[in-house]
């Protein structure tokens, strides 16, 4: 298990957990109440990795009080990540796409703006990511997720083989990092990916109405998630 901050109340919760992301308060505390884990604030129009207003973040952290570990996703820049990183979040969330995976002096620069609190998101349309996993690690990262850029219908089991996804969370925990496989996810996904065993499981359309991330969270959608969780840590004993 990673070395990440976890309230009180989910110390004793088996792995993967469920981070739901949210664009407001309202959706924030419908999923924290529906039983999510992580509360992910982050902006749906913005595409896969739109960062909210910083004072929206910083509103959604007190909302959560500590009832679930939260994130917000930032620009890829220092600057942004810093800001970030001031309004309390647990995490801090920043996309690197094949070109800053390349780049030492990027990644060491953004992981110095929020020292052991920041994510990579790594984009399964790049390619295989455990080979970045090292890299990560030596830079300073506290963890890498699995998320597709476009969300457009392509969904993470139709864009990564499961060989890659296994070696993916196998090298995060070998390295020390937090592990999270998202992308336009469904609850149905669940039993099949947590073979991996991710950490976190990351969702937003999935859980919302119709399917639609543009559409609000629905509190019953991220109930059943939890309960599909629960069912398979059952099944895993």
């Amino acid at each position: 298990m990673s070395a990440f901050p976890v309230p009180p109340g989910l110390v004793s919760r088996p792995l993967p957990r469920l981070l739901v992301s949210v664009r407001d308060l309202a959706e924030a505390e419908a999923a924290q109440l529906a039983g999510a884990d992580l509360i992910d604030a982050k902006d749906p129009e913005r595409g896969a990795l739109g960062a909210l207003d910083m004072e929206l973040v910083a509103e959604i952290v007190a909302r959560v009080a500590g009832a679930a570990v939260t994130s917000a996703v930032a620009d890829p820049t220092p600057g942004s990540v810093a800001a970030m990183a001031r309004t309390g979040v647990d995490w801090v969330k920043t996309g690197l796409d094949a070109r800053h995976r390349r780049d030492k002096a990027t990644m060491a620069a953004l992981t110095a703006a929020a020292p052991s609190r920041l994510i990579a998101v790594l984009f399964a349309e790049d390619g295989p990511a455990a080979q970045c996993v090292p890299a990560l690690a030596r830079a300073g990262f506290a963890g890498a997720m699995i998320d597709t850029s476009g969300k457009t219908g392509a969904r993470l089991p139709d864009l990564a083989e499961p060989e890659a996804l296994g070696a993916f969370t196998a090298a995060c925990r070998a390295h020390g990092l937090m592990s999270g496989l998202a992308g336009s996810l469904r609850v149905t996904d669940i039993p099949v990916l947590s073979a991996h065993r991710p950490d976190y499981f990351g969702f937003r359309g999935g859980l919302c109405r119709d399917f639609d991330r543009h559409n609000g969270i629905d509190p019953l959608r991220v109930a059943e998630a939890v309960r599909a969780l629960r069912s398979n840590h059952r099944d895993a004993a």
